[in-house]
């Protein structure tokens, strides 16, 4: 086992973990929350799994993506913008939940985590079926088209499960004003999508003959 990758993913988690409890417990002023707890669970839960078997069988996949400085500027634009979205948007959860704005049922918390589970075994079997894939957008060497499985669908899968699993995200935590906000992200993802796809056809061989094999970006017969 890579001690120092495996130290890197630790340190990681925890930070995560500290960073997002602040971020929607503290403003809900208190512990007593309910949907923090459900969105805590549902997301860090499977991250820990996805995280082990990542480390065991493909320790270059699992670093690849604790990497995540862009290097392209654009590109670098949307992931601060999307950082700025989650910021916003945990912190509103909590304040919505604190002063009661325009709280959602529980049962609408508890629908929006089954999405949120299913988003996830999608982003992992993406996962297993892309090992190229990194959280910056690159060629790693002796890279191929992948063009079978979710691919042969839509040509960006991963970032299919990503809108699914940010869109439930407030839900689960109950608050309608922090899903408004969270509605930035299919827009964001749009413009990282198109930016990727210009560097893939400059980058990466097969790519263009691929997007004529499969003709929607994100979502079949409609883009």
């Amino acid at each position: 086992m890579n001690k120092k990758l495996f130290l890197q993913a630790i340190i990681k988690y925890l930070f995560g973990i500290l960073l997002v409890g602040l971020l929607v417990f503290f403003p809900a002023g208190t512990v007593h929350f309910f949907q923090g707890w459900l969105f805590m669970g549902i997301l860090f839960v499977p991250m820990f799994i996805a995280g082990i078997v990542m480390m065991v069988k493909n320790p270059k996949l699992l670093e690849s993506r604790l990497n995540a400085k862009e290097k392209q500027m654009d590109q670098s634009m949307v992931v601060k913008l999307s950082g700025l979205m989650f910021l916003a948007g945990f912190i509103v959860a909590g304040l919505d939940f604190r002063f009661g704005w325009f709280l959602l049922p529980k049962g609408v918390s508890i629908g929006a985590a089954i999405v949120f589970l299913i988003a996830y075994v999608l982003y992992a079997e993406v996962l297993r079926e892309n090992t190229y894939l990194s959280r910056t957008i690159e060629v790693q060497e002796n890279q191929k088209v992948i063009d079978t499985g979710m691919y042969g669908i839509v040509r960006h899968p991963m970032y299919f499960a990503t809108v699914l699993l940010f869109l439930a995200m407030p839900l689960v935590l109950g608050s309608l004003i922090s899903f408004v906000i969270f509605l930035a992200y299919p827009f964001l993802i749009a413009k990282r999508i198109k930016g990727e796809e210009q560097f893939l056809e400059r980058e990466l061989p097969g790519y263009k003959e691929y997007k004529e094999k499969v003709k929607y970006r994100l979502i079949p017969f409609v883009w």
